[in-house]
C-alpha cells in the first residue's frame, strides 16, 4: 500500500511540519510512567530536524471530554519532550476541543494554520477519523513517519504473504472486540490460538461450563459457528481458577486459586490459562516461522494469574521465526516481563494494528493517499 513517506517531502529546510505523535503516554501524579511512545518517534522527528524544518508535534492524551482538563495536560509530555528533542513545540492535548473527535473542518483548519507540510507518525491513532489525522492531508503535502511507515511494512505482509507456519495468538477480555479480525485471520493463519476472557465464550459454545468466568452469551453462536468452520483454532484444557470470596488484585481476600480442566465450576472464576494449555501454545510458536500476539492470556497483572500470559511472552521470545506483538495489553505484559527487546515487532497500536490486519486499511492512510503530493 503505497502512503508518501518522508523521503518523498522533497526540500523542508525552513518549512514549518505539523507532526500528528502518539504521545499517549501512562502519566501518574504529574510524571510520564513510559515514554517508549516519546521515544519512538524520534527518528522521525530527527530526521525533519536534520532537514532544516520547523516542527510543532500535537497529540492526545487520554479521554477528555472534549474540554480543558488538567488531569489530561500535555505538560508532562511537553517536559519530556523538551529533553529529548528541544526545538519541537507541542500543542496542548487535541482532544481539548470536540472539533477533534468530530473531524470538524473549523477544527482542522486552526490546526494546519502557518503550516507547509504534514507528517503523520500516530499509528496508534490512524484507525480512527478524527481531525488531526484525516484534516490536514485534505490541504497540506503530507507523509507517514518513520514509525507510521514501519507499521505497515510489518503489518500488512501478515495478511499477503505471511511465512508459514503462521501462528496467531489472541488474548484478552471481549470476542466481541475481535471477531471482525478473527474472521480476516482465519483465511491466513494455519492456527489461531485463543486464550484470556474471550476464550470462556468459545469454550461455552463448546459445552464447557463456565462458571462465573467471563462471557459473551450473545456470541456463543457465533464462536460456534467458527469452531464448527473446520479452522484450526486452539482452545484451554486447562486453566487457572479463583474460588469463591476471591477478588482479582487482592490475594489477601482469600479465595482459593486452582488448576482445573475445561470445565469451570459454579461460584468459580477463569483467570488464566493453566500451565498444560500455556506449554501447548508455548510448542506451538515455537513450530511457527511468523507469529502474531494481541491479547494476554489472563489477568497478569495479578501475579496469581500471571503464568499463561509470561509463557507465552517467553514463547515469543525464544521463537525462531518472525514475531509480532500487537500493541496494548500484551505489549505491556511483554515489558513487564522484561522481554520487549526479544521479538521481531513491537506494535504502537493495540486497536490499530488489529484494524490494519482486519480491513488491510486505516483511515488514517487512506488520508494520506489521498493527500496534494499524492497523486
Amino acid at each position: 500500500m503505497p502512503v508518501p513517506t518522508l523521503d518523498d517531502l522533497g526540500d523542508l529546510d525552513g518549512r514549518r511540519v505539523l507532526l500528528r505523535a502518539d504521545f499517549n503516554v501512562p502519566v501518574a501524579d504529574g510524571e510520564i510512567v513510559d515514554d517508549f511512545r516519546i521515544r519512538a518517534a524520534l527518528p522521525t522527528i530527527g530526521y525533519l530536524l536534520e532537514h532544516g524544518a520547523h516542527v510543532t508535534a500535537c497529540t492526545h492524551l487520554g479521554r477528555p471530554e472534549g474540554a480543558p482538563d488538567p488531569a489530561y495536560s500535555v505538560e508532562p509530555v511537553r517536559r519530556r519532550l523538551a529533553e529529548l528533542a528541544p526545538p519541537v513545540e507541542l500543542l496542548e492535548n487535541l482532544r481539548f476541543d470536540p472539533g477533534e473527535t468530530a473531524d470538524d473542518p473549523a477544527f482542522v483548519q486552526r490546526l494546519i494554520e502557518g503550516q507547509d507540510v504534514y507528517v503523520n507518525d500516530a499509528f496508534g491513532a490512524s484507525h480512527r477519523a478524527h481531525a488531526s489525522v484525516v484534516g490536514p492531508p485534505r490541504f497540506l503535502p503530507s507523509a507517514a513517519g518513520r514509525l507510521l511507515q514501519r507499521e505497515i511494512e510489518v503489518l500488512l505482509p501478515l495478511r499477503d504473504e505471511p511465512a508459514r507456519p503462521f501462528v496467531v495468538i489472541l488474548g484478552g477480555s471481549k470476542v466481541s472486540d475481535k471477531l471482525g479480525v478473527i474472521d480476516s485471520l482465519l483465511e491466513v493463519a494455519d492456527a489461531l490460538v485463543i486464550g484470556g476472557g474471550m476464550c470462556f465464550t468459545f469454550l461455552a459454545a463448546q459445552g464447557h461450563r463456565i462458571g462465573d468466568s467471563l462471557v459473551e452469551f450473545d456470541h456463543v453462536d457465533t464462536c460456534r459457528r467458527l469452531l464448527e468452520s473446520g479452522a484450526a483454532i486452539h482452545l484451554p484444557t486447562d486453566l487457572t481458577v479463583l474460588g469463591p470470596g476471591g477478588e482479582i488484585g487482592r490475594p489477601d481476600a482469600g479465595g482459593e486459586v486452582r488448576q482445573i480442566g475445561a470445565d469451570v465450576p459454579d461460584g468459580w472464576k477463569g483467570l488464566d490459562i493453566g500451565p498444560g494449555t500455556a506449554a501447548a501454545f508455548g510448542d506451538l510458536i515455537a513450530e511457527a516461522r511468523t507469529v502474531f500476539w494481541n491479547g494476554p492470556m489472563g489477568v497478569f497483572e495479578d501475579p496469581r494469574f500471571a503464568a499463561g500470559t509470561r509463557t507465552v511472552a517467553e514463547a515469543m521470545a525464544e521463537a525462531r521465526g518472525f514475531t509480532v506483538v500487537g500493541g496494548g495489553d500484551s505489549a505491556a505484559a511483554l515489558d513487564s516481563f522484561g522481554l520487549a527487546d526479544e521479538v521481531d515487532h513491537v506494535s504502537t497500536g493495540g486497536g490499530a494494528s488489529l484494524e490494519l490486519l482486519e480491513n488491510g486499511d486505516l483511515p488514517g492512510l487512506e488520508a494520506l493517499r489521498g493527500a496534494p503530493n499524492a497523486h
